[in-house]
């Protein structure tokens, strides 16, 4: 059985850092791509970041460039999304995911149908 487990987020005031790390477990044999996606309230779900299996290459949203860095440790099935200089507009629901490394996976990283697998989402909320 396949587990993806957001860490928890929490309230955080503008202008600080916080780190979401998304555990993997029981996912098939392969090489898995992971991605962070987000969802405000009362807005669709959209991409934030994403990272290949290899660690190096690694894709942003325009909004969250220079703020945000995500990276992996393979040996602990973990990918983090380090979160810095937060905004009252980064406050969402975030979610994991993972999808197997295909050549669509550079085409469409951005969209949801690479990713097979979700979290359950862990809330962000930056106090302005």
């Amino acid at each position: 059985q396949v587990q993806l487990v957001e860490s928890e987020g929490g309230l955080v005031q503008a202008g600080n850092s916080l780190r979401l790390s998304c555990s993997a477990s029981g996912l098939p044999y392969g090489r898995y791509a992971t991605a962070w996606f987000r969802q405000a309230s009362g807005k669709e779900r959209e991409f934030v970041s994403a990272v290949t299996w290899s660690g190096t290459r690694k894709y942003y949203t325009d909004s969250v460039k220079g703020r945000f860095a995500i990276s992996r440790d393979n040996d602990k099935n973990t990918v983090y999304l380090e979160m810095n200089s937060l905004k009252s507009e980064d406050t969402a629901v975030y979610y994991c995911a993972e999808g197997l490394e295909t050549p669509d996976f550079y085409v469409y990283y951005r969209r949801e149908d690479p990713y097979t697998y979700w979290g359950q989402g862990t809330q962000v909320t930056v106090s302005s």
